[in-house]
């Protein structure tokens, strides 16, 4: 049984890393997923996301339904939680989405939140580090942290629709979105549609 850590930074795509929490909770070896948002992606959640109100609660329900105990949130500002140290065992952390100054902080090792933390943790414990990165157009300095993340580990994973599968609705292209995430994460599923298939 797996843990993966999901950080939800201020970037649009809100709608994204709804699906994706979702998703991964579809998937029987997952054990545990925890969750961190930070403060700017509370108020991206609150303008993206229908119904969503003030309270922490109403916004937890938003993002990951009725997670049935599999899912732990942390506080952005928690830097002794359990997933800010490399002895604690998990899979693999994703941030999605992943905004560009989140990526400055990674790619430059500053950790001034948890999500920075335990992506800097991830990294140099060589687990699997997905930056579902959503910012366009990007400047030279986006490109130029874009690749000493790379360099460090993470795999960069821009939020671009796959058209091949002709998506009819919004919700289809997230739901492609996270299988490739799953993918990536090697886990498996049936979410989406393969070429060819």
């Amino acid at each position: 049984m797996s843990e993966y850590v999901v950080g939800v930074t201020g970037a649009s795509g809100g709608l994204c890393a709804r699906d994706f929490i979702r998703s991964i909770l579809t998937v029987p070896e997952v054990r545990r997923i925890h969750v961190v948002v930070s403060h700017f992606a509370q108020q991206a959640l609150r303008a993206e996301l229908p119904g969503v109100g003030p309270e922490e609660a109403g916004l937890r329900r938003a993002l990951a339904g009725d997670p049935s105990g599999r899912i732990v949130f942390h506080a952005t500002d928690n830097m002794a939680a359990t997933i800010s140290s490399g002895s604690y065992p998990n899979d693999g952390m994703v941030i999605i989405p992943c905004s560009m100054g989140t990526l400055g902080a990674i790619s430059s090792g500053v950790s001034t939140n948890l999500i920075h933390r335990a992506a800097d943790v991830t990294l140099k414990e060589r687990r699997p580090l997905i930056l579902a990165i959503r910012e366009t157009p990007l400047n030279r300095i986006h490109l130029k942290n874009l690749v000493a993340a790379s360099e460090a580990g993470a795999v960069i994973f821009p939020l671009v629709p796959s058209f091949y599968t002709r998506p009819a609705e919004v919700e289809e292209i997230l739901t492609q979105f996270s299988a490739r995430i799953l993918d990536q994460l090697h886990l498996p599923h049936s979410l989406g549609r393969r070429w060819g298939a």
